[in-house]
């Protein structure tokens, strides 16, 4: 089991945050400041140069950046150890239902969790949602295509065939 952080800064809508409901179920440690994070946790980063894959299976946790676009351009999270893109999948929330690239923290880490090979725990963490098994169900196959490539490079070519390049 691969624990989960998520740094939040109270951005969203919370009656709508996956992220204040996985933390009331005891699934996610929800932290106010990056400082918080474990230096060894792999960040769900959508700038980052490199894909997640299957070759990050060692990282002990993963965390979720539950805020604005500005934490994303700060000095901290550009020097992060370990920052991982995840590929092109679609969204199966009711906000943003069908559109790709616009998923909520609990698709991003179930997508984590399932192309590290924990996908007990991202059925575990999405069951939870009444949409969210439909998310794996949705994403099925690029799914399982990222969870058996060898690393980020395998990963791009494939996301490169299902976005259309």
């Amino acid at each position: 089991m691969i624990r989960l952080f998520a740094f939040r800064d109270n951005s969203c809508d919370p009656r709508k945050c996956t992220v204040k409901r996985m933390e009331k179920w005891g699934q996610v440690k929800v932290v106010d400041t990056l400082a918080r994070i474990p230096r060894s946790s792999l960040i769900l980063d959508p700038t980052a140069e490199q894909a997640l894959s299957p070759a990050d299976r060692t990282v002990s946790s993963i965390t979720a950046l539950d805020c604005s676009w500005e934490v994303l351009d700060s000095v901290t999270v550009r020097r992060w150890p370990t920052r991982r893109a995840l590929p092109y999948l679609v969204a199966a929330n009711p906000v943003n239902f069908g559109r790709p690239l616009r998923l909520t923290s609990v698709e991003a880490f179930a997508a984590a969790l399932y192309i590290l090979g924990e996908g007990e725990q991202a059925k575990e963490i999405l069951s939870k949602f009444n949409w969210g098994l439909h998310f794996l169900e949705l994403n099925a196959d690029p799914l399982a295509e990222y969870a058996a490539a060898k690393d980020s490079t395998e990963v791009v070519a494939i996301q490169a065939l299902y976005m259309g390049d």
